[in-house]
């Protein structure tokens, strides 16, 4: 019977002092989610009320923001079970799929701000051609392959993972991520080959051409007159800082997470609970302060709530 349920259940080994602190987790993680989601879907309904804002950029950034809700949403419901529950347990399978989910929408963002690149390049860069490149048929090709593409690659490590055996059946994390590497009987060079075509694919490829296109974005708009490269600063300079933050984060995942296992469990769980809220939570507060257009909206919206 032991061993059925060894087989059955993996443990989560990254929490700490569950007994004493678990509903201490649970309101402040609860707290945190609550505040992720109402930050960005603000945002998102901003975007969709007001004509103004209905432009290839907008919808891109829009789409980032729904983006996040879902990145969250694939963490933290099952966080807060874990935090309330006298065991922390999962099974194999949703195991695979809730990585399989957390790093298809995390990587889906690199695409999403691919797609921001490449808008703004085209309306610094080829301003004449803008309504012609940016149609509605292309935003809507550009938002269907950021969040495909990653669900097609990511679902053929999720068939690799279904066919590996494993040995093992304690995660050393709070959540279902890269760790569940260390639960085969044998590393899988298929797997390590496959996860390294997925990195290039959808996280140096989206990022070498994001700078690119701003390089070019910037030696234009250097060369131009102070009104463009005012312009160029203020719809850059946002989608540059979430950029900054993400490669940070996927940075952490592939190099600290890997090694969590030699880092004391109180700083492992610290970082990665601090991982999966500060992006999701930093976006809206980016553009909802640095996006001229949005930022009018959203003094607007809070004007208006605290005259009611």
């Amino acid at each position: 019977m032991e061993d059925e349920v060894n087989v059955t259940f993996i443990t989560f080994e990254g929490h700490v002092n569950m007994q004493t602190y678990r509903h201490v987790y649970f309101v402040v993680m609860f707290t945190l989610y609550i505040l992720i989601v109402c930050s960005n879907v603000t945002i998102v309904c901003l975007i969709v009320i007001h004509k103004d804002l209905h432009k290839p950029m907008y919808v891109f950034i829009a789409a980032l923001l729904i983006n996040s809700v879902l990145y969250s949403s694939a963490v933290h419901p099952k966080l807060l079970i874990d935090f309330l529950s006298e065991r922390q347990l999962t099974t194999f399978t949703p195991c695979v799929l809730q990585a399989s989910s957390y790093y298809t929408l995390a990587t889906s963002e690199f695409l999403l701000l691919s797609a921001m690149a490449y808008d703004r390049y085209v309306s610094v860069c080829r301003p004449l051609h803008y309504q012609t490149l940016m149609s509605r048929s292309t935003v809507t090709l550009f938002l269907v392959c950021a969040w495909l593409v990653p669900a097609c690659e990511l679902s053929g490590s999720v068939v690799m993972y279904m066919n590996v055996k494993m040995c093992h059946f304690t995660l050393k994390g709070v959540f279902c991520n890269t760790l569940i590497y260390t639960l085969q009987c044998v590393s899988s060079v298929a797997l390590s080959v496959y996860g390294v075509v997925i990195l290039v694919n959808l996280v140096l490829f989206p990022t070498l051409f994001i700078l690119f296109t701003y390089t070019r974005i910037l030696l234009i708009s250097y060369r131009s007159s102070t009104t463009v490269r005012t312009k160029a600063a203020q719809t850059c300079l946002p989608h540059l800082l979430v950029l900054i933050n993400l490669t940070c984060f996927i940075m952490f995942d592939v190099i600290v997470v890997r090694m969590g296992a030699d880092l004391p469990k109180v700083v492992s769980l610290t970082l990665t609970l601090y991982m999966t809220v500060y992006h999701p939570l930093l976006n809206p507060f980016i553009y909802g302060l640095k996006m001229k257009e949005i930022s009018k909206h959203l003094r607007h919206l809070f004007s208006q709530l605290t005259l009611m």
